[in-house]
């Protein structure tokens, strides 16, 4: 009879890596796009005490947990200056806003570029159907911020903040 040999070291980690790796690829990822700053007042968190513990020892407030997607941004400015956006407010391309085709009006994100990781916050004012691969629509002052009127596209991530009012 044969005596089996041990699995090496080196390829248990190495499997267990490519394991690790491909259950992160698996993650879902959504398209947003952003708009600039209003700001929102944040919920207060409630803590608990409990009661055989001391008054200082309350919960820790929680992090809202936010969504983080990828994607591509254009910017767009001049020929929508000043016109109607979806949401009924009037479009200013210095203004620190964006297009979206499915979050809520008044939805903050931060959109950094991956490239150079600038970063800025816009509120998204308008919607419509993007050009397929894009997931965002910024305006121009936006654009500015993140280093890409001149390619006029950018490879971004999106960071959802706080949600708009659906409704509105």
């Amino acid at each position: 009879m044969s005596a089996r040999k041990p699995i090496p070291l080196w390829l248990l980690v190495s499997s267990s890596c490519v394991a690790l790796a491909g259950m992160l690829c698996t993650l879902p990822a959504r398209t947003v796009q952003a708009d600039a700053g209003v700001a929102r007042p944040v919920p207060a968190t409630s803590s608990t005490v409990v009661a055989s513990v001391t008054p200082q020892m309350s919960a820790p407030p929680q992090k809202p947990k936010s969504k983080l997607l990828r994607g591509i941004a254009s910017w767009y400015g001049d020929q929508f200056d000043g016109k109607k956006t979806a949401s009924g407010e009037v479009f200013n391309q210095e203004e620190m806003t964006a297009c979206h085709p499915s979050l809520p009006f008044g939805s903050e994100v931060r959109v950094v570029n991956l490239r150079n990781h600038k970063s800025v916050v816009v509120r998204i004012t308008d919607r419509a159907e993007l050009v397929k691969g894009r997931v965002i629509d910024l305006s121009h002052a936006a654009a500015e911020k993140l280093n890409m009127t001149q390619a006029g596209v950018a490879r971004v991530s999106i960071e959802v903040l706080s949600l708009g009012h659906p409704g509105v």
